[in-house]
């Protein structure tokens, strides 16, 4: 290669550890020879050679259930996984709802004691602005789950949300052909952009193919469990038509006992997000009739390996990295890894 370059050896090792002090010229020279000879780098071989080691850290909600929990213990199955890749793995707990927190963990991050950072937060612009210095310091970020809106360029790892919640409405209306009424949606919250892109999808699909159904206006539990009994009970005190409830948030429990003691779920079409222990249960009670869920471990693998490959001046493998909509209903829900339905 230093030869079709017409360069020194430790220049064209300056040129692919993208070291300072190197002509513009040269690079391109040196970069242009990499083409002509198809040279393809072992990272890591170099990595190892130089002692290299990744560290990555997922920042999550300290507020969250059976699937942040979830989540965990894939980051924790993970962390012990990529050890022998010379990448270290760790997690905290530590975004509240609070904007402005998280902004301020965020900027207390340093490129010297983390390369990349998967974050599961909610839409705000002082988390945008936050994410955005981050990037600009030199820690690689992805938004794991659910992603910021217009912080560009940045990767997202999750399922399109917008077609899982089109999703839930293609399977709303399908079991509710016959029966016409009202849908209670319910949310942890609706600032958190995997919610909004959800009830996006199925309000598109709902109104145009099932007019007979009406979507009632989002309802936020914020993790109450008051609250949402108090909210729930007005509701279906005030609409005596509710045919269908449409869990869109990945955290379901809160919302699911408070109708449960307000009305008969049996009676109605359920339909909630994420495989959980709480969920698989109320599939097999027929407390629910389906759940539209992603592989926790996949998105956990998935970040990491994003993270790595942009780390490395790579592109990640876009078809490696997207996650599916899995539909689980009580008939293919099994002791094992569920069987999946392409929507």
């Amino acid at each position: 290669m230093a030869k079709a370059a017409g360069v020194s050896l430790a220049t064209v090792d300056r040129v692919l550890n993208r070291r300072a002090g190197v002509r513009k010229e040269t690079v391109e020279a040196v970069n242009a020879a990499i083409v002509e000879i198809g040279f393809e780098r072992n990272i890591s071989a170099a990595n190892l050679a130089r002692g290299r080691r990744y560290r990555f850290e997922f920042l999550l909600p300290t507020a969250g259930d059976q699937f942040l929990e979830s989540l965990v213990a894939r980051i924790e199955e993970a962390r012990t996984a990529f050890v022998g890749e010379l990448t270290e793995v760790r997690f905290r707990r530590v975004l509240s709802d609070d904007p402005h927190q998280i902004a301020s963990e965020l900027t207390s991050i340093r490129p010297d004691t983390a390369d990349g950072i998967a974050i599961m937060a909610p839409e705000a612009p002082q988390v945008r602005d936050a994410t955005q210095r981050l990037m600009e310091r030199g820690v690689k970020v992805v938004q794991f789950v659910s992603g910021q809106p217009g912080t560009r360029p940045v990767d997202f790892v999750g399922v399109d949300n917008n077609a899982a919640g089109a999703t839930a409405g293609r399977l709303m209306g399908k079991f509710c052909t016959g029966h016409p009424g009202r849908i209670l949606v319910i949310a942890d919250t609706m600032t958190a952009r995997d919610n909004v892109e959800r009830r996006q999808g199925f309000d598109l699909v709902l109104t145009r193919d099932y007019p007979e159904l009406e979507a009632l206006p989002s309802v936020e539990t914020h993790g109450d469990l008051e609250r949402t009994h108090r909210i729930v009970r007005n509701l279906y005190s005030n609409f005596s038509d509710i045919s269908g409830v449409y869990v869109l948030s990945s955290e379901t429990r809160v919302a699911l006992q408070a109708i449960s003691e307000a009305s008969d779920l049996s009676t109605q079409q359920v339909i909630a997000h994420e495989r959980t222990s709480f969920n698989e249960e109320m599939l097999r009670n027929g407390g629910l009739d389906a759940v539209i869920a992603q592989n926790p471990g996949h998105l956990v693998r998935s970040a990491i390996r994003v993270l790595r490959a942009r780390c490395d001046g790579r592109e990640p493998i876009a078809s490696q990295e997207q996650i599916r909509i899995e539909i689980l209903i009580r008939e293919n829900l099994g002791h094992g890894p569920s069987r999946v339905i392409q929507p």
